[in-house]
């Protein structure tokens, strides 16, 4: 966690006006998917403010069971629209906030980036991602089919041979502030050969 607190003070690479917020969402209970809201507030070493995965240690039922004192590195889930434009294109309906992320992002491949990258949402929260959220079964129900097109052949992140996961990145709150859509994305790159991004 030191490096990723070191990355606060770093410099952000050059704006890019095309990555933004599309929209929020949070979920008081412990559900699949979550309720799109105007705004949501992150915390800074807990993640969105009124949501059930907010914590310190983790908050995820099935990482609990294992070990309640594991630090909380799925605070905040970011799902890219571009997924779920795919996915409408097959004539599957799926919302916003469907597949259970905090923030649905636009013009910014989420899984091409590598572990300790930093996200600077709007003008306050900085966002450190920590790894990809697993596909879940529960994907079933969108539609058939849904759940395949979850995965992506690993080449095109430096993993080849492997089937990747894109149902999102994890990451933990360094700073605070309010989100909602149409806010910027900020990226700062982590110091260093980048490490591909693995589930978390």
């Amino acid at each position: 966690m030191r490096t990723m607190i070191d990355q606060a003070t770093a410099p952000f690479s050059p704006p890019d006006q095309s990555a933004s917020v599309i929209a929020v969402h949070r979920a008081p209970e412990y559900q699949f998917s979550k309720d799109t809201a105007a705004s949501i507030t992150l915390i800074a070493g807990l993640g969105v403010e009124g949501d059930a995965h907010s914590g310190a240690t983790v908050q995820h039922r099935s990482r609990v069971a294992k070990d309640p004192n594991q630090p909380n590195l799925r605070q905040v889930h970011l799902v890219m629209s571009e997924l779920l434009d795919e996915v409408r294109a097959t004539g599957a309906e799926i919302d916003e906030g469907q597949l259970g992320e905090n923030i649905t992002t636009s013009g910014v491949d989420l899984i091409g980036l590598p572990v300790g990258s930093v996200l600077r949402i709007g003008e306050d929260a900085l966002v450190a991602l920590t790894g990809l959220r697993n596909p879940c079964k529960q994907i079933h129900d969108v539609g058939d089919g849904v759940l395949k097109m979850m995965f992506v052949d690993g080449a095109k992140y430096g993993r080849p041979g492997e089937q990747v996961g894109r149902t999102g990145v994890m990451g933990v709150v360094l700073a605070g502030g309010e989100v909602r859509s149409g806010d910027t994305i900020d990226i700062r790159y982590p110091a260093g050969p980048p490490t591909p991004m693995r589930r978390v």
